[in-house]
């Protein structure tokens, strides 16, 4: 028997758009947190900075959901130039590969914590 939770599902979720805006606009629009709050709230971030990035082709978020179970994901962005000199955006979610861990009832014979005396 394992204590661990395993997620429900392990593929990713992919998107692609063609947009008409310049790739830098849209790299703008995904790295600088006054412009990315407004599609992208930091409330829904597991934290606001990227778990990491390429310079003007990819930033990683960790995603957080408001309720409970409180399940994280990572949502990269990739950012290429298309032919039309436009930008493919592609978006990439998948679930964290973190197993949450329940805390295992401590041993009723064990020497840890307060025992009281029968009377």
């Amino acid at each position: 028997m394992s204590d661990a939770v395993e997620p429900d599902h392990t593929e990713a979720l992919e998107l692609e758009y063609e947009l008409d805006a310049p790739p830098e606009k849209v790299w703008r629009a995904v790295t600088i947190p006054a412009l990315r709050e407004r599609w992208l709230p930091d409330c829904d971030l597991s934290g606001a900075e990227p778990e990491s990035s390429v310079a003007g082709e990819e930033v990683r978020y960790r995603l957080r959901e408001q309720e409970p179970p409180f399940r994280e994901s990572h949502v990269t962005f990739k950012i290429a130039p298309n032919e039309a000199g436009g930008t493919r955006f592609r978006i990439i979610q998948e679930a964290c590969d973190i197993r949450r861990i329940r805390p295992r009832p401590a041993n009723s014979n064990s020497k840890s914590g307060c025992m009281m005396r029968a009377a």
